[in-house]
Formats: C-alpha cells, structure tokens, sequence
C-alpha cells in the first residue's frame, strides 16, 4: 500500500528546515526525511566550526605577534593543537544541537530514512512506498574528491572530516583555492602547520576584480605557500603524500581536498523523474522557481549548487515550498548577491561581480592600507572596489579589506533599497571606523558620475538655500 502526503521534504538541513516551516504554516499534511547526522551542513562541517577554527588561529597569531613585536616579554608557550580541535569540536556540537533539536521535535512528521525515487511523485523510503504532491529536494552536498586523491586514503582530508582530527599535520597540501580552501589553509597556517595551497589559476576565494585579487593573493601568501597555474597531481610516499605540481615536487603529511562539492544525489534515482541529468546528475531547474521540468519536484540550497551558502540555502527553502504549494503563483524576488571569505584581512563580493559589470561601469577605490582604523588594527588591506552605473545606481562591489563581513552586508543593503552614489553620501559615518573606507569609495565614484552632483555630503536644513551648519 502506498501511503500519500501533500509535501515531503528531503533532508533536515538548512534549506530542507526552511522548506518545512514554510509549508507547515499552510498544511499538516507534511513529513520530513533524512537519514542523518542531523545538525545542518552549516553547523556539523561548514560555517561555524571552520569560523571557530579561525577565530582561534587568528588568537594565536595575535600572541606571536605581540611577542614578537616587544608588547610581551617572556618565552611564548607551545600551541596545543589537540586542544584547539576539541574546542572547536565543543562549540561545532553546541551549535549542531539547536537544528538536531528542531527536527527530533517533529515527531511523527520526520522520519529518518533514506529515500528514493521511484517515479516522479513517488518515493521508496527503506521500503516503504510514499507518493506525494510535491516533493522538495534539500539534500545538500558532499565534497568533490576525484578518484587519485581517494587513493591516499586516511591521509586525505576534506572540510567534512578535518575537525574530527585529534591532532593537525605538521605540513599539508590544501588542494583548491575558494572560500574553503583559503579560510581553512590560513587558519591551519596560523597555527604553526607548513601550508601548501594550490590552484589550476590565479584566481583566489571567488573573486573576479583583478586588483582585489592581487591584495588578496599578497595577504594569502603571507601565511602560507601558494602555488598557482598547474594542475595537482598526488602519489603515496612512504608516510606522507608528494605532490607533484609543474616542475616541483613537495612532501606532506597529509592532503585537505577543497576541489568544491557536488549534489549529493547519488543515492536518490533521479533517473525514475523521467528526465535528462546532467553532468552534475541533476535535471535542468527553472532557475526562480527551482523546478524539474514538468515533475512535481524542486531542488533547494546546495543540492542545486545555485548559489550554495547558508543564507541562500534558507531563502531557496522558502522559495521551493512556497512554489510547491502555489505552483503558479508569480516568482519570489531574489536577494541582492552576497558572499563573504573570512580571511584575514576579510574578502567579499556584492551584488555584480567584476566580470558581470557593463562595459560602461564606474569602479569607485579606496586603499585601506592608508585607513587610519585599518592601521591602528594592524589589518593589512587591499582595495575596496565599488560598481555603479553611468547615473550613479549602485551595482556591486568586491574587496579584501578589515571588516568585509560588516561593509558588504551595508553594501548590499544600499543596492537592495536602491540607493544611488549621492544619497548614500548623505548617511552618518564616524571616524574613526573602517566604513569611512566605504565613503571614499562612493566619493571616488561621485567623482566620475557623467553629470556630477554639487550637493553636500550633510542633508540640508530647512530650505535649499538655507547656509549648512558649521562643521
């Protein structure tokens, strides 16, 4: 007999979480399934243990600093590594517990059991048979290891498996250069390993400005040995691992895999939709409603790989469910683009990248090695680009500088309300802080504006004719 319900919803991560609460505030009629480890992709392996890690790495270079620098006298003490492994361990599970939590609330509507497809409305859960109106794919991902890198077996890591290490490797490959690879090899860096980071090019973490880039290729390299423009080859070599990279031949200990992650769809017969997969195993999705085709099935946050960040992973549970009860309803509109490194300094994108502007654009600059927040935090920074059209409208902006994660959220909101280059002039900034690196870059971009506005950077009092107060 096969059971029916109105909305499944596959996977208890992020955005199979979102999806779930969506529709519940419209129907009861509604299960829940995974398999498990419950705790959310973000909490388990992602977001937050790696920022812990970070956090705790940037204390320690903080100490030799001081050090180093006479502000603290005496023999610096020995990086206990085991120790900072299980703290991040410790705050990994606190914060796991919160989603874990949420859906063992659930009761009878979750069901731990691993599904699959056996039509396009029906699904096989370890034997039982459930066909259902919609069904939401919230599956997530799993990193990308290529079959020579599974070779090296214990030796290989990948995000999903590093913090469960009781003790770090005195040297290390990190094999690809986006957010993972460059958070997780300058945070191992920090600590004391001897860090080797590759990449098939020059391109760092995502981003497309080729000044911004540079800075974030110089802070990078401070840390840790970077080795870009070949491809990486590995082969067993007695206890460690030599990697083979161009003409170089370098000895680790161990390999961190940050090549990127895939749908993690293996196991779901997606063949049984009825439609063409492609490379990445997935039908083709109507990008704003997340669709497969014609089935009654939609795919949310890194299962889709749209744009695979928490935040996205949340709107896109939303997105789906609400598609999935209202199939012919009008399109949600998006957010405005945000992602953020958190290096040091911090790197981010907003809104357009460099490589999607007009041909016409306006790119606004402010170096924040001459910043005085920047100096006195001791933060070395690269540029802060902004984008804007010809009329002054905002585009985006992308930059590797202190206090990112803080710059490209007001950044983001800015393009999200619309506010052009003047009227954002016309906001409070303090001194001194690291937003007034933001008001260069707007005033750098005033100053290129095809028509150029005489107005004050205060609003004005009264009338227009009326004087400004004295500043």
């Amino acid at each position: 007999m096969t059971r029916h319900v109105r909305v499944v919803v596959l996977g208890a991560g992020t955005a199979g979480l979102s999806a779930y609460k969506q529709a519940s505030e419209v129907t009861d009629d509604i299960l829940l399934v995974d398999p498990g480890p419950l705790g959310t992709t973000c909490a388990r392996v992602g977001c937050m243990p790696s920022k812990a890690l970070l956090k705790l790495a940037r204390d320690v270079a903080s100490g030799r600093r001081l050090v180093r620098d006479g502000f603290v006298t005496g023999p610096l003490g020995e990086v206990d590594d085991g120790a900072i492994l299980a703290e991040v361990r410790r705050l990994r599970d606190r914060f796991a517990a919160g989603p874990t939590a949420a859906v063992e609330k659930l009761g009878e509507r979750y069901l731990q059991a691993r599904a699959r497809f056996v039509g396009p409305d029906t699904l096989d859960l370890d034997g039982e048979r459930l066909r259902a109106d919609a069904i939401i794919v919230a599956t997530g991902s799993e990193p990308v290891v290529p079959g020579a890198w599974r070779a090296l077996e214990g030796r290989l890591l990948t995000s999903d498996s590093l913090f469960d290490l009781e003790r770090l490797p005195r040297r290390l490959a990190v094999v690809g250069l986006g957010a993972i690879g460059a958070e997780l090899g300058q945070a191992l860096a920090m600590l004391g390993v001897e860090v080797h980071a590759f990449g098939l090019d020059d391109q760092l973490a995502g981003l497309a400005d080729p000044q911004v880039n540079a800075a974030a290729r110089e802070a990078l390299g401070r840390s840790l040995h970077l080795h870009t423009g070949h491809a990486v080859e590995p082969e067993p070599s007695g206890d460690g691992v030599l990697v083979r990279f161009g003409e170089e031949r370098i000895q680790v200990d161990a390999v961190l895999a940050a090549m990127g992650r895939k749908p993690r769809v293996a196991s779901l017969n997606l063949e049984a939709l009825g439609l063409a997969l492609g490379r990445n195993g997935l039908p083709e999705l109507d990008p704003r409603r997340l669709r497969a085709g014609p089935a009654p099935v939609y795919f949310a946050g890194d299962v889709n790989g749209v744009i695979p960040l928490m935040h996205e992973a949340a709107d896109e549970g939303r997105l789906a469910a609400y598609h999935a009860l209202n199939p012919d309803a009008e399109c949600l509109t998006r957010r405005t683009p945000l992602a953020i490194v958190f290096t040091e300094p911090q790197i981010a994108r907003v809104g357009l990248a460099f490589d999607e502007l007009p041909a016409d654009a306006l790119v606004g600059s402010s170096d924040f090695g001459k910043l005085g927040r920047a100096i006195i935090m001791d933060v070395h920074g690269g540029p802060l680009h902004l984008y804007a059209d010809r009329e002054g409208q905002l585009l985006g902006g992308e930059m590797c500088v202190a206090g990112a994660e803080h710059l490209a959220h007001q950044l983001a909101w800015l393009i999200q309300r619309r506010v052009n280059v003047v009227d954002a002039l016309l906001l409070p900034y303090y001194h001194p802080v690291l937003e007034e690196g933001l008001r260069s870059a707007l005033q750098d971009l005033r100053r290129q504006l095809a028509a150029p506005v005489q107005r004050p950077d205060l609003p004005l009092c009264g009338h227009q004719d009326d004087p400004l107060p004295g500043i």
